[in-house]
């Protein structure tokens, strides 16, 4: 598939590189078509990838990934374009996190509302699906790094769009049990307020030690 990976920081190399990997067209899409970060990674990473900026990247896409910060993820997609956006499974990585007050971070939005349900109220026509932003971007793309059964999840309103997601999530190796569906995307409401919990066990870990967690039940 085409897909446009909005986003050049470590979730948005993590993302590209391995769907890449894995066979995918993949874009790139920063603020600027020129940005540093955007044109290296696509002159390392193999002839299906490519950057430019985010507006090139959702046009030539099939699919558009947010990696972007949930601060500017609104931005980032306005630059993108609506019509660029529309008909389109639009996946979702983002956390509204605010560090304006320094850390812990808060949540621009949360409780009632998440960045997803922003994301879907705003583009209409896009199909989006919340997944992937509660883990560290190299356990996204290749669970086997952790010992044992641990889970995904996913949430969204369109039962097609999310099919198409949990097949991109098996490409990465994620068991299809251990791909967990929430629901509607007023689950990301919840995924995105396990972050302040997931920071605080984060920052106790041993350096460059990953986690993540896994539903235990009768």
């Amino acid at each position: 598939m085409k897909i446009a990976v909005l986003g050049s920081g470590p979730v948005g190399h993590a993302l590209a590189g391995r769907l890449v990997s894995l066979g995918h067209e993949v874009t790139m899409g920063s603020r600027e078509a020129g940005n540093p970060k955007g044109t290296a990674w696509a002159a390392q990473a193999g002839p299906g990838a490519s950057a430019g900026s985010f507006a090139q990247a959702a046009a030539a896409a099939e699919i558009v990934v947010n990696a972007t910060p949930g601060t500017v993820s609104l931005a980032a997609l306005a630059e993108a374009g609506a019509g660029n956006l529309s008909g389109k499974v639009l996946i979702d990585v983002s956390n509204p996190l605010d560090y304006s007050a320094g850390f812990p971070p808060s949540l621009t939005v949360c409780n009632t509302d998440s960045m997803a349900e922003t994301i879907q109220r705003a583009y209409p026509k896009s199909r989006v699906v919340k997944t992937l932003n509660t883990l560290s971007a190299p356990v996204m793309v290749d669970p086997g790094r952790l010992p044992g059964a641990h889970d995904v999840f996913i949430a969204g309103n369109h039962e097609d769009a999310k099919a198409t997601v949990k097949g991109i999530l098996q490409e990465f190796g994620w068991p299809p049990g251990h791909i967990r569906d929430l629901g509607g995307l007023d689950a990301a409401r919840g995924l995105e307020m396990w972050l302040p919990l997931w920071l605080q066990i984060y920052i106790r870990q041993p350096e460059g030690k990953m986690f993540n967690i896994g539903i235990v039940s009768e």
